[in-house]
């Protein structure tokens, strides 16, 4: 009988922490707000706490995206899943002469825009299931960056 109490304790303490480690904290009304300003449109709307940021899943036009907001309210950037053969051709030639093509696999690709106005492509290439990166390239499909990820 101790057994069962105990097991049962532990569950209920497994269940609730999770269920506090779930949501951090209320999700500001700037924020959800603003989302609904931007996107009234959006479908399947889910809002998560990252901590520094708010992030926002959503479909839109068929298409899932993600955008973020500061925690003040404030959107900082949007992105949006697409296909490689979506990929400007300016952008699929930069990825092409890049040193990624060669025992590097395209894991997903994204449309990013910023609030400052420029947009980037965001390739996620892998090697294997350890060594992956985020590529970043712009419009002109210059790569401006890379970054590993895990």
């Amino acid at each position: 009988m101790k057994r069962i109490l105990v097991l049962v304790m532990t569950f209920a303490m497994l269940h609730l922490s999770v269920n506090l480690l779930a949501q951090i904290r209320k999700i500001p009304a700037a924020v959800t707000d603003a989302f609904k300003s931007k996107y009234p449109q959006a479908q399947s709307v889910e809002f998560k706490d990252k901590l520094t940021f708010f992030q926002v899943d959503f479909q839109l036009d068929g298409a899932a995206h993600e955008a973020r907001y500061s925690i003040k309210g404030e959107w900082e950037l949007t992105e949006k899943e697409i296909s490689e053969s979506n990929l400007p051709a300016a952008v699929a030639e930069g990825f092409s002469k890049s040193k990624y093509t060669v025992d590097w696999e395209v894991s997903s690709v994204a449309w990013v825009q910023h609030k400052e106005g420029h947009v980037e492509y965001r390739i996620l290439v892998r090697k294997s299931a350890v060594e992956k990166k985020y590529l970043y390239f712009n419009k002109e499909g210059k790569l401006l960056r890379d970054s590993i990820t895990l």
